[in-house]
């Protein structure tokens, strides 16, 4: 079935595209972008055949040509699909947190049509095998699924991974993610053989030395709440170590789950150098701090941890000048019961698929310093370019990756409509703006609010 997108006001900022325009979807690319295209002028036979759909053909006398849905996108923000490098789907081994399934389906509920799978899974993602296995899991996945390999054997920092294995069964990025390697030798003959793959490497930047058993940000909070701290040194030492080593291996490195001011000092600070790097924040961190934190409850606790006023607004500051280079969730499921107890006890994560695109445009662009099309960039144009797929452009011929949102209007994070099973969400009862109404993975609706 193709797709006929009405009236929509089409944001694309890889052809500097800001208009209303009708967008023509045929065989899953996109195959006419123009103002006011019609079936009748388009097609020389056009019947209607059900709410929305048409039977077409070159003429009445001729053999049906296909069908045709049209979806009447008045009021809505066409958008190539968002591209997340940064989630933990947890299949193999955590079946009951998430599935590569469940997880698509939470993907495209947000508007998210290619997701990048952390390799922390049980087994790990480390080896030719294991990467082919999680594909053929994901051939059931509603969105894209581009997986990331581990960068040593198990996670466990004392051998070099299959790299060359995993690149050629389909890897399109290497991370140890869920902790540093902190062996640096290792580390950089790791590192260099990326760089001989032309694979990025995807940094989860923490010394465990300096974390001493934290749960949250030290700071008046985490004293309030008698909760031990992590400082914002654990993570920017590694973001600075990991950089330089990147820089000499010949590496491209990206930083993930950005938290701290400083962080963006180094990251501007590296770019100035013209060192090959790049770096992601969350939509938690540059929303919410460790002062909105109301109890020692499970729901608040991530990695890195919700830090503070001073490094949230330096994190908006990286994004609007385009220091920090993408938006990922590090979307992290974890079972209702174990995030529903203290943080001393519960696991590190937060569930983001679903309120990314919502959170990240009410606090950027309706109440913040960004344009529309600069969120589109750093949430679909520029992650697609780091993992080097064709995706974050809806020119004609492009694959028909397609999000639209009604941007006007308000609504509350409800973690019951998750698809998600992961639950676990701080921003329960939030107000944001930007629902979600239809997701186009490959020309075909997967998503339908």
């Amino acid at each position: 079935m193709n797709l006929l997108i009405k009236n929509a006001r089409l944001i694309d900022p890889a052809n500097d595209t800001d208009r209303n325009l009708d967008i023509y979807v045929e065989d899953g690319k996109v195959a006419q972008v123009k103002e006011k295209l019609e079936l009748r002028s388009m097609f020389g036979f056009v019947e209607e055949d059900g709410e929305g759909l048409y039977q077409v053909a070159a003429s009445a006398n001729d053999p049906v040509h296909d069908q045709v849905r049209v979806i009447d996108a008045s009021g809505l923000i066409a958008m190539p699909g968002f591209v997340d490098l940064h989630v933990h789907l947890r299949e193999p081994g955590f079946e009951y947190k998430e599935t590569i399934k469940t997880g698509a389906m939470a993907a495209a509920h947000g508007g998210v049509t290619t997701i990048c799978p952390m390799p922390n899974t049980k087994p790990v993602i480390d080896s030719k095998e294991a990467v082919l296995d999680e594909l053929k899991r994901a051939e059931e996945a509603v969105v894209n699924v581009c997986p990331i390999g581990a960068v040593t054997v198990g996670q466990e920092g004392k051998e070099i991974a299959d790299l060359s294995g995993m690149k050629e069964a389909g890897i399109v990025a290497l991370s140890e993610d869920g902790k540093s390697v902190m062996d640096t030798g290792l580390y950089m003959q790791a590192l260099r053989k990326a760089g001989e793959l032309g694979l990025p490497v995807f940094s989860h930047c923490e010394d465990r030395s300096l974390v001493n058993g934290g749960v949250m940000n030290l700071g008046a909070k985490s004293e309030e709440l008698g909760l031990p701290g992590i400082d914002n040194a654990s993570e920017d030492i590694i973001e600075a170590r990991d950089i330089i080593m990147a820089h000499e291996a010949g590496v491209h490195m990206h930083l993930c789950h950005c938290s701290t001011k400083l962080s963006v000092d180094i990251v501007k600070w590296a770019k100035s150098l013209g060192f090959d790097v790049s770096a992601e924040v969350t939509p938690h961190h540059f929303t919410m701090t460790d002062d909105e934190i109301t109890e020692d409850h499970g729901r608040f606790k991530m990695n890195p941890p919700l830090r503070s006023h001073t490094d949230k607004e330096a994190l908006i500051y990286g994004l609007k000048e385009n220091i920090m280079d993408t938006i990922s969730t590090d979307h992290a499921p974890h079972g209702a019961e174990e995030k529903d107890q203290s943080m001393l006890k519960a696991p590190f994560g937060i569930t983001g698929l679903e309120t990314s695109f919502a959170l990240a445009y009410t606090e950027l662009v309706k109440n913040g310093p960004m344009s529309l099309s600069d969120l589109v960039t750093r949430m679909s144009v520029t992650p697609s370019a780091l993992i080097g797929i064709n995706k974050g452009n809806l020119k004609v011929g492009k694959c028909a990756d397609i999000v639209l949102a009604d941007i006007d209007h308000e609504y509350e994070i409800d973690p019951d409509t998750f698809l998600s099973k992961g639950k676990n969400t701080p921003f329960a009862g939030k107000k944001v703006f930007g629902r979600v109404m239809y997701t186009i993975v490959g020309g075909r609706v997967v998503y339908e609010g």
